[in-house]
């Protein structure tokens, strides 16, 4: 049976990405099972990865790594979200327990290698552009103040939405957030839309948060 259309929709501007798209919502997970989720995800990590060079040679981190130079930014300098997370868990931190949606997001997020963002629902426009970050552009991150020139962004009718370096605090998860939308800044070449639904799914059903995913 196909998948739905996303109720929303995207212009292209940067080639060679995959835009992977699930529409979550918290149902009955136990703080165990994420638990679980989380140690199991980051215990993988560290199996394929010994030490960080080791990442830097991975394919899809490769593939990211060229899509963010051909959009203009420095990947060595502005690491994709996903990479820098790696890094961390390789070095010995552990991913933490901040919500189930986020938590979600992070567990997909280091399995697939693959920067990848929730956003509360309702927290942005309808039509969105997925392009490079133009002069002067901007906004308040997860942590301060960030310019967006020469990155990849998502952006809707507002304003920049989102880069796969930082989230924004326009769009993030609260407290009290039940459903969100995950996006996930996939290299075409490396991570296929079914590889990222799969992973999504038997994540969703151990983490109590159910998804539901569109055609790319």
């Amino acid at each position: 049976m196909a998948m739905a259309q996303l109720p929303f929709t995207i212009v292209a501007e940067l080639e060679g990405w995959r835009l992977f798209w699930a529409r979550l919502e918290v149902e009955n997970g136990t703080p165990a099972e994420l638990t679980e989720l989380r140690t199991s995800v980051t215990e993988n990590a560290r199996s394929r990865f010994t030490d960080t060079a080791a990442i830097s040679s991975n394919p899809t981190v490769s593939g990211l790594r060229r899509l963010f130079r051909a959009a203009g930014c420095d990947p060595t300098r502005y690491r994709p979200s996903s990479e820098a997370l790696l890094r961390r868990l390789v070095r010995g931190d552990s991913l933490p327990e901040i919500h189930p949606l986020v938590d979600l997001n992070n567990c997909l997020s280091a399995d697939l290698e693959v920067p990848c963002c929730v956003m509360t629902e309702g927290s942005f426009g309808p039509d969105l552009v997925w392009r490079t970050g133009r002069p002067g552009e901007s906004y308040e991150s997860l942590r301060g103040p960030f310019q967006l020139e020469g990155k990849p962004v998502l952006v809707d009718f507002e304003g920049p939405l989102d880069t796969p370096i930082t989230g924004n605090q326009r769009v993030k998860v609260r407290a009290d957030s039940r459903l969100a939308w995950l996006v996930a800044y996939m290299p075409a070449a490396e991570v296929s839309h079914e590889q990222a639904r799969a992973t999504l799914v038997a994540f969703g059903d151990q983490a109590g948060v159910r998804s539901e995913t569109f055609d790319p």
